[in-house]
């Protein structure tokens, strides 16, 4: 098996990661990088639990190979948050009440915060639309789409 060195910015961190080239993103972060954020639900990208951004894109992480990400930038859910404040989706989703067992939370974090950076004022059609791919067992998802819409006045006040 060959093994590649690659270069890849995480969360605003340059790091050099030596992986095999059938490694998927999912498996490097969690594995090589101990970022257990991302969740491993279905290894088949149906789920979203694994999804991150990869140069700003939503992507489920266990359908991409790491050699692929040299050069790219992630960011998981550890970074969404700032040092001393969580970010609006996530106080958001803590407020409505959108988590129960937690293991999507992660992608639709992710999910809904790049929704929310592409559309600052998402309908609920766009909201749900933006959350297709990632699948909640527990929620019922209202509480999740109200934390979103929610997200979304909080990130307004805070640019006003």
């Amino acid at each position: 098996m060959a093994f590649h060195k690659i270069n890849v910015t995480i969360n605003g961190e340059l790091e050099q990661v030596v992986v095999p080239s059938n490694m998927t993103l999912m498996a490097m972060l969690r594995e090589s990088l101990a970022m257990t954020g991302t969740k491993n639900g279905c290894s088949a990208g149906e789920c979203g639990a694994c999804t991150v951004l990869l140069n700003g894109e939503p992507v489920n992480s266990c359908m991409v190979l790491a050699v692929e990400c040299d050069g790219a930038n992630i960011v998981t859910v550890e970074g969404l948050a700032g040092e001393k404040q969580l970010s609006p989706i996530q106080e958001a989703i803590i407020h409505e009440g959108g988590v129960q067992c937690g293991f999507c939370t992660p992608g639709i974090l992710i999910s809904s915060h790049a929704l929310l950076k592409r559309n600052p004022n998402p309908s609920e059609n766009e909201i749900r639309e933006a959350l297709v791919g990632n699948l909640c067992r527990c929620t019922g998802y209202v509480r999740i789409i109200e934390a979103v819409k929610e997200a979304a006045k909080m990130q307004s006040a805070a640019t006003s």
